[in-house]
């Protein structure tokens, strides 16, 4: 059972910044390097960076310090009623314009084993203890995660009746995202929202570092508190939620580049026996790739040749009989244990043995530049595919995902200290 309520926000005060938060809104912390980060330092005195990623070093000491000052100086308020906020992101991308619609509410938080949330992708301890350090000075949800459920229609509705009204806040990013912001105290609509997510599995699409980071801060509280109750704030994680079939839910692929090996005669003798292979114009790639959605499909591009490659047999003897045929199936799982294993690359390490690309003229002009030896050009993993693997507790090799655009941080916060009751 995924369980939903409403919370009071706190957010920018608009009556002292404005309803265009675009000076001080940011990409999520994990997605900010020094560059974009002295770049925020510089463009706003408010700007949210200096809660998620302070530049002192005693950073979690100065997002506590300052979010202390910033709500006693009035910079930051809390809305006075509960409600779940609808949030939408307009974009585009390769020419054509997406609208991604979701809203953000506080859902109770399961371990992954208990099967309500689950996880489709490994965590490291590094990103979770330095989580962990932040959520224990700030005692506040300062960024949303990331999950996707299945809506029958009615939520749909009630984001559609939303958007006729004006955002409480909206701002610009760095890419040219259009974030807006548009609350919704109605219970009865609460209510509705709330019905539609009773007794689904939701999938995290981005942010499960935070997710674990803010279990295990919830069984941390949960011992101090005496007589804690199901209504404490932190048994809830503050979340953007978005259905699987919004037409603006984009995933977008991410190709393999292989810094040491190419494939050599001997790997094209093996790879034929399981894929047909067919010379084409590195020009036509993408379409390549399109035309051939929902099979085993890659665009091989080396030596300035570009090479279209189709799964024509059974490749079983190279997969993990335990694994799932939603897991087998994945072209990412495909390029790893068949193509790569005929190329003797096994476990391949990020930035000596491998790189990654999302776009296919970067890949090739990285193979062309001599920085790659060979890119594989791959199509985007399908939304609905996530929560197929993820149903089997089974987590997707890295980068098979690539939820775009980022969810932008800054426009709410959710307090879990323990005073702290939804």
């Amino acid at each position: 059972m995924v369980e939903v309520r409403p919370f009071k926000a706190l957010h920018y005060n608009a009556a002292v910044m404005g309803r265009d938060l675009s000076k001080v809104i940011t990409q999520p912390y994990d997605k900010i390097d020094r560059e974009m980060q002295n770049k925020y330092y510089e463009r706003h005195e408010y700007n949210f960076v200096k809660l998620i990623l302070p530049r002192e070093e005693n950073r979690y000491e100065m997002a506590a310090k300052r979010l202390r000052e910033w709500k006693e100086k009035g910079v930051l308020t809390r809305e006075e009623k509960p409600a779940i906020y609808i949030y939408t992101q307009e974009f585009e991308l390769r020419g054509k314009k997406y609208t991604r619609r979701g809203f953000i509410a506080a859902m109770r938080l399961h371990p992954f084993e208990e099967r309500i949330v689950l996880p489709h992708e490994k965590t490291h301890k590094g990103p979770k203890e330095d989580r962990l350090k932040m959520l224990h000075a700030t005692k506040t949800n300062l960024e949303a995660g990331f999950v996707l459920y299945r809506d029958d229609g009615r939520v749909k509705e009630i984001i559609e009746e939303a958007l006729k009204g004006e955002p409480e806040f909206y701002g610009v990013d760095d890419y040219g995202t259009v974030t807006r912001l548009y609350p919704v105290y109605d219970e009865e609509k609460i209510k509705i929202i709330q019905d539609v997510l009773r007794d689904e599995q939701v999938v995290i699409a981005d942010g499960h570092h935070r997710y674990e980071t803010a279990v295990y801060f919830r069984d941390e509280m949960r011992s101090l508190v005496k007589n804690w109750k199901e209504n404490h704030a932190f048994n809830y994680r503050m979340t953007y939620m978005v259905s699987l079939d919004d037409p603006g839910l984009v995933v977008l692929p991410t190709h393999r580049l292989l810094l040491k090996k190419k494939i050599g005669e001997e790997h094209w003798e093996k790879i034929k026996k399981y894929f047909t292979v067919e010379e084409i114009d590195i020009s036509e790639a993408e379409r390549y790739l399109q035309e051939r959605k929902g099979k085993n499909t890659f665009v091989v591009y080396q030596d300035g040749k570009a090479y279209g490659l189709e799964l024509s047999s059974d490749v079983s003897e190279f997969m993990n009989p335990g694994w799932s045929e939603a897991y087998r199936s994945l072209d990412a799982v495909v390029l790893r244990e068949v193509i790569f294993k005929i190329m003797d690359v096994v476990e391949p390490k990020i930035d000596e043995d491998i790189i990654y690309e999302r776009w296919i003229e970067d890949a090739v002009d990285k193979v062309n530049e001599g920085i790659a030896k060979v890119a594989f050009m791959l199509n985007p993993t399908p939304p609905e595919k996530v929560l197929e693997v993820a149903r089997h507790l089974e987590r997707m090799p890295q980068k098979t995902t690539d939820f775009y655009p980022k969810v932008i941080s800054g426009f709410t916060m959710m307090p879990v200290d323990e005073s702290e009751l939804l």
